[in-house]
């Protein structure tokens, strides 16, 4: 260890399933175990997945809110944890830029790229208030999250369209 801040930000985000996890909970509103793997396009197995849950809230990125007998744990981004979307915009911003994908899954990270530093800022106040119940700037804004949602939707539609016509 260095004492770098790129290397010690490596250590915690470094690993592919630890983004792959966050992403899914800041944009896929997935906050139990079985969410998080039954909705991973990834295939993530489930002993990653509890290794990097148990890593990403040792590192203090997630809270984990223990559950009684027969209720799920749930997952929490912390404020750390919610300053990370940034960090993911920009490796969005990348890949569109430099590596090919579907349409559904790319429409995210296009529309985050579009809408600046406005919609990222909009969507870490969606963060906040859904995980840590401080209440939006804005409350009668338009949802960041209803916004992505409502083009993947559309994307997922275009995409049936034209595999119907072909």
């Amino acid at each position: 260890r260095s004492g770098c801040a790129i290397n010690a930000a490596v250590e915690v985000l470094g690993d592919p399933w630890s983004i792959i996890v966050l992403r899914d909970i800041m944009f896929g509103n997935r906050r139990h175990f079985r969410e998080l793997l039954a909705g991973n396009e990834e295939g993530i197995a489930s002993n990653i997945l509890a290794s990097r849950l148990r890593q990403l809230v040792e590192a203090g990125l997630l809270t984990r809110d223990d559950a009684r007998r027969g209720q799920r744990a749930t997952y929490s981004l912390t404020e750390a944890g919610i300053q990370v979307l940034p960090i993911m915009v920009a490796l969005g911003n990348w890949g569109l830029a430099h590596r090919q994908g579907e349409r559904r899954l790319r429409i995210r990270a296009e529309l985050l790229r579009d809408g600046g530093p406005e919609l990222v800022e909009a969507m870490m106040d969606e963060l906040r208030e859904l995980h840590l119940g401080v209440p939006r700037p804005d409350p009668d804004a338009p949802r960041p999250s209803e916004l992505l949602r409502a083009a993947y939707q559309a994307a997922l539609a275009e995409s049936d369209d034209a595999s119907a016509n072909d």
